[in-house]
């Protein structure tokens, strides 16, 4: 296992009317290197939201275009860890967002949707008490292969009610 901490490398991308907060993880390799969300070429998140809103997800300024006219927000739930890949079995030393005070900053978030089980795991250890919808979504990773890209898409569009 590494030993080194890392911080997470980017901000949440929010605006003032989010209405769902979507929460990852931790960054994987890729979307550290790249500075930005779910940006593995074989991750399908971004593939999923432009096929339930229609909009396209050419370039990094769409796909943030994207998340404000659907009114998403994204962030993750590690603020630190070590790690010795992108799987989330190997984060080790979790020091967590503080989502409830995130939460409090937006108040027009009504929804918080988790794309993997740690993620949801670790809210409902540290945030258990913050009065807030929350539904899980399949991995968009193209490793999570028990259900199709078309079922996922399906899953996004009725849990995020798109």
């Amino acid at each position: 296992m590494s030993s080194e901490i890392l911080e997470h490398p980017f901000k949440p991308l929010v605006f003032k009317d989010s209405e769902v907060l979507i929460l990852g993880s931790f960054p994987s390799i890729d979307s550290f290197d790249k500075a930005f969300y779910y940006a593995h070429p074989r991750n399908q998140f971004w593939k999923i939201l432009s096929s339930i809103t229609s909009y396209p997800i050419n370039n990094r300024d769409q796909k943030i275009w994207l998340l404000k006219v659907a009114k998403i927000a994204l962030w993750d739930m590690v603020q630190s860890c070590s790690r010795d890949n992108s799987l989330d079995s190997s984060l080790e030393e979790i020091e967590v967002n503080n989502l409830a005070e995130f939460l409090e900053a937006y108040p027009s978030i009504k929804k918080v949707a988790f794309t993997g089980r740690l993620a949801e795991k670790l809210f409902k250890l540290h945030f258990d008490h913050v009065e807030i919808e929350t539904v899980y979504l399949p991995s968009p990773s193209s490793a999570y292969a028990k259900i199709s890209l078309e079922q996922k898409i399906a899953v996004y569009k009725e849990k995020l009610v798109m």
